[in-house]
């Protein structure tokens, strides 16, 4: 029997579940609502309900899944798949794995989403096969998945590719969810973008095509369009990105630098200044080596990361 790999990532307000092939191509994809209530608890149990009625649906056997892998928000301690903490679910040291195993009778891998987000891309999408890849989500926040020769990097607290939270404002920065001032999320998120038009309308007295609530999005479109404000401060978000990459790159010398989440849907709009600004930071040959690209598997990268690491580490 040809096994599949369980896929999940684990979002703010759904669930992303998908049966996944040995070669990576989804077989079944579906979604049900995070239940964030009593702290996350339903979330492992809701999970084993929807496999298994899933199954039930297709006519399979549980014996068809090689294993579960999950990406989950927050740092991971990656010897026992523990949470160490998920602030927006209210986790702390939050014993994910073995929850997973125990609803679902099925061996679990747990990993970081932005991690597994990065590992989708290196098998499946953008990264093409690349071993040496870095992964940014650019979202709500910021994320980031460092992958160098073929292995994750983890760090000692599971808190590497934190790229979201390099300070890029030393001065005057603006508050960040973790506690610093300045982090790039800040800057480079959906919302960070959002709040410097904000700040840029405060003091701008021409002609902007904006309307008067607009989202990231806006501003990319009317930008593609010409819009002089909005492409200013598509400069500025391009300048500190385009630093706090060449700074990643210079450190690891990545073959690919692949950009995912909403905000990179911006496409050529982000990707044109940013290539700029970060040939201007990078080292020459760093520069010459390392490409920056729009991720391709857009929501799917999760799943099918997740399904890479059941692959790899339970298929041994």
């Amino acid at each position: 029997m040809d096994k599949w790999l369980m896929g999940v990532d684990l979002g703010g307000t759904t669930i992303k579940l998908a049966f996944i092939s040995m070669y990576g191509e989804i077989k079944h994809k579906w979604e049900i609502p995070t239940d964030i209530s009593s702290k996350g608890k339903n979330i492992t149990t809701d999970i084993a309900k929807a496999i298994d009625s899933k199954l039930e649906e297709l006519g399979q056997p549980k014996s068809k899944l090689l294993g579960i892998g999950m990406g989950a928000p927050g740092p991971v301690n990656g010897s026992n798949g523990m949470i160490f903490e998920a602030v927006n679910l209210g986790w702390e040291n939050y014993p994910l794995k073995d929850l997973l195993e125990v609803e679902t009778s099925l061996p679990a891998v747990v990993e970081n989403d932005a991690n597994i987000a990065a590992l989708g891309e290196m098998w499946k999408g953008a990264g093409n096969g690349a071993k040496d890849l870095v992964c940014v989500t650019l979202g709500t926040g910021v994320g980031g998945g460092v992958i160098a020769n073929g292995e994750l990097v983890q760090g000692i607290s599971g808190a590497a590719g934190e790229i979201g939270h390099i300070t890029s404002e030393i001065n005057n920065g603006y508050p960040c969810n973790c506690g610093k001032t300045g982090c790039l999320e800040t800057i480079a998120s959906a919302t960070g973008i959002v709040r410097l038009m904000n700040e840029a309308l405060k003091g701008f007295d021409g002609t902007t095509e904006l309307p008067e609530t607009f989202t990231s999005k806006d501003i990319f479109e009317y930008a593609s369009k010409g819009d002089k404000l909005c492409l200013t401060v598509i400069d500025q978000v391009a300048k500190y990105l385009g630093l706090a990459l060449a700074n990643l790159a210079n450190a690891l010398n990545p073959e690919k630098i692949v950009i995912g989440g909403g905000v990179s849907k911006a496409g050529d709009t982000l990707l044109k200044p940013l290539r700029e600004q970060f040939q201007k930071f990078a080292f020459p040959r760093v520069a010459k080596s390392t490409k920056l690209d729009i991720a391709t598997l857009g929501n799917d990268a999760g799943i099918i990361g997740a399904a890479w690491l059941v692959k790899n580490t339970l298929a041994e």
